[in-house]
């Protein structure tokens, strides 16, 4: 069963140590994982389909959506006791998702190795958004990424992010400032 959970921040941790240690939601699929290759995943989500479908939620909100995946974790990484939710702070740190003017970012991360789905928001939604939103939304690209839908699942959660971004980060057409892209919405392979 998928579990959600929050971690503390760490009292003297450096700033993105203590940014990256936000809550993550996660999911774990249940069918068999696919060889690793150096190349885009096996699974065919079209990059170009992705950022598209990241810049067209970006048009409705002044948050920050950003994709990553990654094939597998390190040997490095797993001998460090390193599993997927700490992974995926790490790319929220390292890909600057944390450092967005009105602390909206939203990294959504795949591990596929280990059929993960972390979906880690910036302090702004803390308040804001429950753990039952994200976790839907993790559900809902567990079940499509299950049923061989890789592409489709992906954007819709890419859309179901961007919705729940708007309701909280709704762009304002006036205010030009707003109208700035902080972070590339290419798809991240780590």
């Amino acid at each position: 069963m998928p579990a959600v959970s929050h971690t503390p921040r760490p009292a003297n941790a450096a700033r993105a140590a203590s940014r990256a240690s936000r809550p993550a939601h996660s999911a774990r699929q249940d069918s068999r994982s696919s060889t690793a290759k150096q190349t885009w995943p096996r699974w065919r989500a079209s990059p170009a389909a992705i950022a598209a479908a990241i810049a067209a939620g970006e048009a409705r909100h002044r948050g920050q959506v950003c994709f990553a995946v990654e094939e597998r974790l390190s040997w490095r990484a797993l001998w460090a006791g390193r599993d997927a939710r700490e992974a995926a702070r790490a790319a929220f740190a390292g890909l600057g998702v944390w450092d967005t003017a009105g602390n909206s970012g939203v990294l959504l991360y795949l591990l596929l190795a280990e059929h993960r789905i972390e979906i880690v928001a910036d302090r702004g939604y803390a308040a804001r958004v429950g753990d039952e939103r994200w976790q839907a939304v993790c559900d809902a690209i567990q079940r499509g990424l299950a049923a061989g839908e890789a592409e489709p699942a992906v954007l819709a959660g890419i859309a179901a992010l961007s919705e729940i971004v708007a309701e909280h980060f709704p762009r304002d057409p006036a205010d030009r400032a707003s109208a700035g892209n902080e972070l590339p919405d290419r798809p991240v392979l780590l």
